[in-house]
């Protein structure tokens, strides 16, 4: 399997790209790429590049681009999840790295009234950000926001498809079968909530802002486990 690079648009120039010091010392160093080496670099903007090395030292590397794709290992449909702010780092950091492989495109850290914790490691989630767009063969990087209010977010109508998990859905509205009625929703967004789930409250609220309630089964799961439900739901709806 190919060792995908990661550089931003704005190290792309005329042709040419200039790979970032810790990447071109992952590719120097440890996979001792040379000059006339071919890579690929993903550019987190939806650009895949083959680029043929030309120049390469101890922290620099640099090449031409001599074929570019685009949308590589992207979906159809666009879709945010917004879950609750997780307590412990690691869970919502293993959220982040599934969700990027399953290929969610916005991640919206929830401020709900039973969040516990107000923000997270912001250069650390980037970093897990890149590291599995890379792995996963994906070209586009999610867009992960600041902690937003629920309500903030209910302000938002712009996705043509909007839904709430919350455990006193019925079977009914299940998931799987409210996404198979809008299979043509090219834009998605699903809340889930944190430890404790949203108040009878915030569930009214998205209610009135046009969120359908969806249910993820009968078992009570983590906060970082329903919404990787979410995410490989949709993606299952949407092959």
């Amino acid at each position: 399997m190919t060792t995908s690079f990661y550089a931003p648009p704005t190290a792309f120039h005329g042709g040419r790209v200039v790979l970032p010091e810790d990447e071109a010392t992952h590719a120097v160093r440890v996979l001792r790429h040379r000059p006339g080496d071919e890579i690929v670099v993903v550019d987190g903007a939806g650009g895949w590049h083959r680029v043929r090395l030309d120049h390469v030292d101890r922290r620099r590397a640099a090449g031409t681009v001599v074929e570019t794709r685009r949308g590589v290992g992207e979906p159809a449909y666009r879709l945010s999840i917004g879950l609750g702010l997780i307590k412990q780092r690691s869970r919502f950091e293993t959220f982040l790295e599934k969700a990027t492989e399953l290929g969610v495109a916005e991640i919206v850290p929830l401020v709900t009234e039973r969040t516990e914790k107000a923000g997270y490691n912001a250069a650390r989630a980037e970093k897990l950000l890149v590291a599995a767009m890379k792995q996963c063969g994906r070209t586009v990087l999610a867009a992960l926001r600041d902690p937003t209010p629920l309500a903030e977010v209910l302000d938002d109508a712009s996705p043509a498809l909007r839904l709430l998990a919350h455990e006193a859905a019925g079977p009914h509205q299940a998931l799987g079968t409210v996404l198979a009625r809008h299979s043509g929703a090219e834009t998605i967004r699903v809340l889930v909530g944190p430890e404790g789930g949203f108040s009878d409250a915030e569930v009214g609220a998205a209610e009135a802002a046009g969120y359908g309630v969806v249910s993820l089964g009968p078992r009570r799961l983590r906060a970082e486990t329903a919404g990787i439900v979410v995410a490989a739901a949709v993606q299952l709806a949407h092959p």
